[in-house]
Parts: C-alpha cells; sequence; structure tokens
C-alpha cells in the first residue's frame, strides 16, 4: 500500500471518528469500532510514518505496547463509567 493510500484511509478513519462523535453515537458498539479504529491508525502509524516496520523487533513491541496500553484504558474508563 503506497503512503498515499495510506494517508487517504487515516483522513478517512479521523473523519469518520469525528462524524460518529458529533453526531452523538453512544453505546459499547460505537465505543468499540472507534477505539479499534484509532489502534488501527496507530499502528499504521507506528509502522509506515514513523518508519518502524523494518525496526528491531524490541522498539516495535514498545509502541505497540504503550498503543495497547493508552487504548485499553481509555476503553477501561468508557466502559467503568
Amino acid at each position: 500500500m503506497s503512503i498515499i493510500n495510506l494517508w487517504v484511509i487515516l483522513v478517512f478513519l479521523t473523519g469518520l471518528t469525528w462524524a460518529v462523535g458529533d453526531a452523538g453515537g453512544t453505546g459499547m458498539i460505537w465505543a468499540l469500532g472507534l477505539l479499534l479504529s484509532v489502534f488501527l491508525k496507530g499502528h499504521w502509524i507506528i509502522q509506515d510514518f514513523m518508519g518502524l516496520r523494518h525496526a528491531p523487533a524490541l522498539w516495535r513491541r514498545l509502541l505497540h505496547g504503550w498503543l495497547f496500553l493508552v487504548t485499553g484504558l481509555i476503553f477501561l474508563a468508557y466502559w467503568m463509567a
């Protein structure tokens, strides 16, 4: 996938997130869907825009672990509220 195509997908997912929030989309299904899109965007940014696709595995695991931790804590906060 070219970097331009990936950028278009990232912009689309960001716009979709904004549209759901603006429309008042609430509920667990919306939250899971949006957090999944956030995780995918983070993964693609780590892999392609930060250039870590061919970096040592430790760096990729560290950054993906941070991404998983942050999205997991956001989901936990939403679920407990």
